[in-house]
């Protein structure tokens, strides 16, 4: 019966963490991720693994991104970016309700 128990919760365990996450993100300036130009709007960000899946209609940008906690929760989901040649990069975006940041393969990011 306990290996039962234990099989059960590790199953459980493997599930959650490979499901993917759904968040709701609002662009308010055109900027740029993953070299895909991000228009003012409402984009879907999924996280699968090492992935960011960002979609809006039909346009659905795949991006690499470090998952990094914070000490403590995030208000609001917000982007922080990075001017570089005139145009705003997505550096990171902190997802609200939860501790989790998403860092993306920018040259500031990668300074860290």
């Amino acid at each position: 019966m306990i290996k039962k128990a234990i099989f059960t919760f590790a199953t459980l365990a493997i599930a959650v963490a490979s499901a993917a996450s759904s968040y709701r993100l609002m662009v308010f300036e055109p900027s740029v991720l993953n070299g895909t130009e991000l228009k003012p709007g409402e984009y879907k960000i999924e996280v699968k693994d090492n992935t960011a899946v960002i979609t809006r209609g039909k346009q659905v940008i795949e991006a690499p991104v470090k998952i990094e906690s914070a000490p403590s929760k995030f208000s609001s989901t917000s982007v922080r970016y990075t001017n570089g040649n005139g145009k705003q990069s997505v550096d990171e975006i902190r997802l609200g309700g939860t501790n989790t940041k998403l860092v993306f393969n920018s040259t500031v990011s990668m300074a860290r």
